[in-house]
């Protein structure tokens, strides 16, 4: 089909028309075996919703923004903006991500090699508006016709050709959150340009000038999480309970008693989980203490408020709301006076608690952080646990989750461990810091509104469904039971959806599940699997 013809400068103009339209037609194809595997229309708007919400960018709204009902208050949302962006371009404001963010947007050749390396650019069959480059030239585009900062060179931007008005403000707002900030664009890019800086500056820029960010991000996340405890709404006694219950349950799968340690002072670890865990995959945090309890490894969780959760959901939309929850957790750490804190299988709490943290710490606040997956690594190759690959004797491919393995460059660890813990173990392609997003990066795992969850499904998580059919075409029976090891919450979560979406669960057998299931389902002395068929654990 013949894609409609679209320039950056459009961007500002039309505002009763989306720029353009998701259509069945025009998306990349998926099979399985002999089959066509079909999608679902992306459901339109309701009247209602087309009423409340813009959604002038592709027919979609993510985050629900509502127009302004005067002329005075759209001038008031445009000072707005200009006012945030002016933050973004000066030291004082924006001190941690100012010196990419300048190069980002002075070195763009405009080459688009990194277009080709986009999931939802290719999957959406390569519409011009999600090149990666789009709402990046459209800020550059902005930047030189309505800013004049000495710190960057405008000379190496466009003509600023495009109008600042509420349409272009609307858009590029939903545009940001198209992107789920997996950088693969940026690994392609010969000059080091980083698009999913840009997306993410954007964001702040929305968040903390203007209050426009997904209410799962702030309310349902950050918020929740600063009075309760957990994003998931997991108080301190609600936590207490369900330590007990997992010790129980740990007793009645596995025929270990095993004591998970709360609150010790002194141990050598402190372990975060992502709370989604305790409620939709307790498995893992049971198979994580079942593994340290057979380690004898010295280590504790917290109770306290904020302490048993690894969740950050700042890291992908506001600084200032990043810095409240690491602090946090940075303190219980402290408080509990243990060596270090390591996190679970969640790939953004790594990039949040061991990457991003680093800019907000000094001599005196100081923490080691790390990665559970060497750790997992030493354990597994110690000899230590008695160990049976043929307990796994099922297909087995591995996802990338994007934030540990792209950006912090932990590939080996967990091929390591599958490859020694399964008989029948195939990678998807591409992999390693070559892998494609889940498409719930950057917090659309959780993102629910109007008729976004259609887009994730369609869009953004199309090309792993996509890795996920290629990895099994060889078993692609419904009689043969397939796992996906995703040893990351956030993408579990959004897998979880996609093998719903597609019927891949039911029609085929595709389960999924973390990297410490598939260690403890293959330890010798358990009195029964631990990875049960009927899709749990």
């Amino acid at each position: 089909m013949k894609h409609k013809r679209i320039k950056v400068n459009d961007i500002s103009k039309n505002p009763l028309e989306p720029l353009d339209e998701i259509r069945n037609g025009d998306l990349m194809d998926l099979v399985y075996g002999k089959n066509s595997v079909q999608s679902k229309p992306v459901r339109p708007l309701t009247q209602t919703q087309k009423s409340n919400y813009e959604s002038s960018f592709d027919g979609v709204s993510a985050i629900g923004l509502a127009r302004p009902e005067t002329l005075a208050e759209e001038q008031k949302l445009v000072q707005s903006f200009l006012r945030g962006l002016n933050k973004l371009l000066t030291r004082e404001n924006n001190w941690t991500f100012l010196q990419p963010l300048v190069l980002s947007l002075e070195y763009c050749a405009r080459c688009l090699a990194c277009s080709e390396k986009c999931p939802v650019f290719v999957a959406s069959g390569r519409k011009e508006i999600y090149r990666p480059v789009f709402r990046s030239e459209v800020l550059r585009r902005i930047a030189k016709k309505y800013l004049n900062h000495s710190i960057v060179n405008y000379s190496a931007f466009t003509d600023g050709d495009i109008d600042l008005n509420w349409t272009t403000i609307a858009r590029l707002a939903e545009s940001a959150y198209r992107c789920t900030i997996c950088r693969r664009c940026t690994q392609a890019c010969a000059r080091g340009v980083d698009n999913g800086l840009i997306t993410h500056e954007l964001r702040k820029l929305f968040s903390q000038e203007m209050g426009i960010v997904p209410k799962e991000l702030h309310k349902g996340g950050t918020v929740q999480q600063l009075k309760i405890g957990a994003s998931t709404g997991i108080n301190p006694t609600a936590f207490s309970d369900i330590v007990q219950f997992m010790e129980e349950e740990i007793e009645e799968k596995t025929g270990k008693k095993v004591k998970i340690p709360v609150d010790k002072k002194g141990a050598d670890i402190l372990l975060i989980h992502n709370s989604g865990e305790y409620l939709s995959w307790m498995e893992n945090p049971e198979a994580f203490a079942v593994i340290f309890d057979a380690a004898g490894l010295d280590w504790t969780l917290s109770s306290e408020l904020g302490g048993y959760e690894a969740t950050n959901y700042g890291v992908w939309y506001d600084d200032i709301q990043f810095a409240r929850i690491v602090s946090r957790q940075l303190d219980i750490g402290r408080q509990l006076k243990v060596k270090k804190i390591v996190i679970g299988e969640c790939g953004h709490a790594h990039k949040a608690s061991i990457v991003t943290a680093d800019r907000l710490m000094n001599n005196d606040n100081y923490l080691p952080r790390e990665s559970c997956m060497p750790l997992l690594e030493d354990i597994v190759f110690s000899g230590i646990l008695n160990l049976d690959p043929k307990r796994n004797d099922f297909p087995v491919t591995l996802h990338d989750p994007c934030n540990m393995v792209r950006l912090m460059g932990i590939v080996k660890p967990q091929r390591r461990i599958v490859n020694k813990i399964c008989t029948q173990f195939r990678e998807m392609e591409p992999h390693g810091v070559d892998n494609y997003c889940c498409g719930g990066g950057s917090g659309f795992a959780i993102m629910s509104q109007t008729n976004f969850p259609d887009w994730k499904m369609n869009i953004s998580g199309r090309m792993k469904v996509k890795q996920i059919l290629d990895a099994f075409q060889n078993v692609s029976s419904s009689q043969t039971n397939k796992y996906i090891c995703a040893p990351c919450s956030n993408c579990k979560g959004q897998i979880r959806d996609l093998l719903s979406y597609y019927g891949l669960m039911d029609q085929y057998h595709i389960q999924y599940g973390g990297l410490v299931e598939l260690i403890v389902n293959a330890m010798k002395d358990l009195k029964q699997p631990f990875i049960n068929w009927n899709g749990e654990s």
